[in-house]
């Protein structure tokens, strides 16, 4: 009987021992996995404190109160950084009535916190499971957005939330309460580009931030949820209903009665912006700029902002007021498209000798902080400036003159039958290469770079610092025909050379920079000088690019009362579009300063193209800033008079001297020679191809 029962009972027996294996084994896990979690807790928590100790804590409150400043090229102070901080103000010029109502929407356990809420934390948690593991925001204490804002960045992660927790706790060993308060008032942001709460009551109520009274103070507080939304100059009515529940929120935190609430409430809403920011972004553009070659250099853009840097610029106020003054004349400029859109355009003022930038407007309309920057971030095609650099130079410097004969002729070229043809759609047979620069014939450019070699032109270009893709290698590049783009500050560089006697110099916004402790960190010392053509080529490119102010596409352009040498550029829009232009270039300059400006649509198309040429298009910018920049120069004259005053010196009755005659045939002798031997060689050629 005991056997019998023994088996029946064994397999229950066993199934019950396997379970409670099964148990313990599970217990075990379980175990392994708490003590597993307690450990990374503990890793992840010496990581974080270790982080918390070694952030810059310490220099948080003087980094806010320190601004970088921009000196000019005669160490003039021009301005500010403005960034992200606002007017710098101590507590006690906060109207409480700010503060109550910040502390009793944003962390009510402010005063009592250790810097973070564990209730606070618990809300996070549970968004976090109610969202799928997304972090959504929402449970930071002040001193945790403090953190947040000044050290940390804005993206939403568990890693970066652990890290807000202890650098909360770290600032709230290192700072008072009053002063973290403080700090968050002067960094938060209040939406368009205001900063602290200072500048946001002068920019939304037209006084100090002392002077705010309940309803506006409640507002001020509302606009920390969302600035764009809930500020009163751009959503009343949002601004208005999220002002109403701050009050309540005021109340239910006893810091109003509900009287005091309601007159709150009734108070009519008005924005008085009595803001400036004192030049801070006096030359938004040239400040930008400035930040894009610190950035380039290494320095990071929150150190730039935040680290009370002294920059010493090449900035000429002067130059710089007298562009801005040319840009703010509305009526200079091609009219707008038919939905509105305006054509852009941008203006860049290089000094040719040193490279130094010394005025920049880098584009029309509301300017955004380090937005895009016409003057040195635009890339389109330069249209005829292209000219000079890649085929009248490398011409000169192969033999030919300023006077040289030019095929003048509608032709084909090449297995394509490239065939260019002059904007005129007339053609003169020949013309001197004076004619053919300053009246920005394309046939006779095209026919020369062809006699020269294609790639004769990309070498001089390559030294002018303008490289074309290996697709853009052909002789429609000699019109400016190039996907490749460029932007005013290369081309200005590039016409430097020519102004500067042949030599080259990098362009610079910055000479040097120093920092709060009075250490140069960055010098740009004297910059280095590239010879990349001779004087006498440059002279002889001088003296043909006069004429395109004088008597060539650039008269209506040419400032009056001074000589100017340049070119202009443009670049066709497809002729069923209608008579019109993508881009307008004029590049000009004088012995002491390069202007290069541009002119076009953001994005060009049938609905946003430059009716007409650049005649009736860029010419009155380039006007009006040449006679606005030029009186203040010190107007060096030019070593060499226009080209074709200098022809027509040399034969004024259409004989001239004898040995002129004889030079002037042997030139046009072996110019036709080469004609001729250029047409057998591309007639054989084409025999075997």
């Amino acid at each position: 009987m005991f056997h019998d029962l023994w088996q029946k009972a064994k397999p229950v027996l066993s199934r019950t021992w396997q379970q409670i294996r099964w148990i313990f084994h599970r217990f075990q896990l379980i175990r392994w996995a708490i003590l597993a979690v307690l450990l990374l807790v503990l890793a992840m928590s010496t990581f974080f404190t270790y982080k918390a100790k070694t952030a810059d804590v310490q220099d948080i409150k003087s980094s806010l109160q320190t601004k970088t400043v921009i000196l000019d090229a005669n160490n003039q102070k021009a301005g500010q950084l403005y960034g992200q901080k606002g007017t710098y103000v101590n507590l006690d010029a906060i109207s409480k009535s700010v503060q109550d109502a910040v502390i009793s929407t944003e962390d009510r356990t402010f005063y009592t916190n250790p810097g973070f809420s564990i209730k606070g934390i618990l809300r996070s948690a549970v968004n976090l499971v109610l969202h799928h593991g997304e972090i959504t925001g929402g449970g930071s204490t002040i001193t945790q957005q403090l953190a947040k804002n000044t050290l940390l960045t804005q993206k939403q992660t568990l890693m970066r939330k652990g890290q807000e927790i202890f650098l909360a706790v770290q600032l709230n060993k290192v700072y008072s309460k009053a002063d973290i308060l403080t700090m968050y008032l002067n960094n938060a942001y209040f939406g368009n580009g205001v900063w602290g709460v200072q500048d946001a009551a002068k920019r939304y109520f037209g006084v100090d931030a002392s002077q705010l009274d309940a309803s506006q103070g409640a507002i001020i507080a509302a606009m920390l949820r969302s600035p764009s939304f809930y500020n009163p100059a751009d959503h009343l009515d949002n601004a208005r209903s999220r002002r109403n529940l701050v009050l309540d929120l005021m109340v239910a935190n006893n810091k109003l009665t509900a009287q005091q609430a309601a007159a709150a409430k009734a108070e009519p809403i008005q924005v008085v912006d009595r803001y400036s920011t004192d030049s801070a972004e006096k030359y938004p553009y040239y400040f930008d700029a400035v930040i894009e070659e610190a950035t380039k250099a290494g320095f990071k853009l929150d150190d730039i902002l935040n680290k009370g840097y002294k920059i010493y610029t090449n900035l000429d106020q002067t130059y710089q007021t007298k562009l801005e003054q040319t840009y703010a004349q509305d009526w200079i400029f091609p009219q707008a498209a038919a939905d509105g859109t305006k054509p852009q355009s941008a203006s860049i003022a290089l000094d040719p000798k040193t490279g130094a930038v010394r005025g920049v407007v880098g584009g029309r309309g509301d300017h955004q902080f380090l937005g895009f920057n016409y003057a040195t971030q635009l890339q389109r095609s330069p249209g005829s400036t292209i000219k000079p650099l890649m085929v009248y130079t490398p011409a000169l410097e192969n033999g030919y003159h300023y006077d040289s004969v030019l095929v003048d002729k509608k032709q084909s070229y090449g297995k394509n039958n490239y065939t260019p043809t002059n904007a005129t759609g007339t053609y003169l047979g020949s013309v001197p290469m004076y004619t053919a620069l300053a009246d920005s014939l394309n046939a006779p450019a095209v026919w020369l770079l062809n006699k020269i070699g294609v790639q004769t032109g990309v070498d001089s270009l390559d030294k002018f610092g303008l490289q074309l893709k290996s697709g853009d290698q052909n002789l429609a590049a000699a019109l400016g025909g190039v996907t490749t783009g460029f932007s005013p500050l290369q081309m200005a560089r590039a016409y430097s050379a020519f102004a500067n006697g042949g030599s080259i110099v990098e362009p610079h916004f910055i000479r040097k920079i120093v920092d709060a402790t009075g250490q140069t960190v960055l010098d740009n010392g004297t910059p280095t000088t590239k010879r990349i053509m001779s004087a006498s080529v440059a002279k002889e490119m001088t003296s043909m690019m006069i004429g395109t102010f004088k008597d060539g596409t650039g008269m209506t352009a040419a400032p009056s009362g001074y000589t100017v040498a340049g070119k202009t550029g443009s670049t066709e829009v497809p002729s069923q579009w209608g008579y019109g232009t993508k881009d307008q270039w004029v590049i000009g300059y004088t012995p002491d300063i390069v202007v290069s400006t541009w002119v076009g649509f953001n994005n060009t198309d049938t609905n946003h193209f430059l009716a007409g040429t650049s005649e009736n298009g860029v010419a009155p910018i380039f006007k009006l800033e040449m006679e606005n920049l030029l009186p203040n120069t010190p107007q060096t004259a030019f070593n060499t008079k226009d080209a074709k005053s200098m022809a027509q010196l040399q034969t004024p009755d259409g004989s001239g001297d004898i040995l002129g005659n004889v030079e002037g045939a042997i030139k046009n002798g072996l110019d036709k020679a080469k004609d001729t031997l250029g047409e057998w060689y591309n007639g054989l050629r084409g025999m075997f191809d």
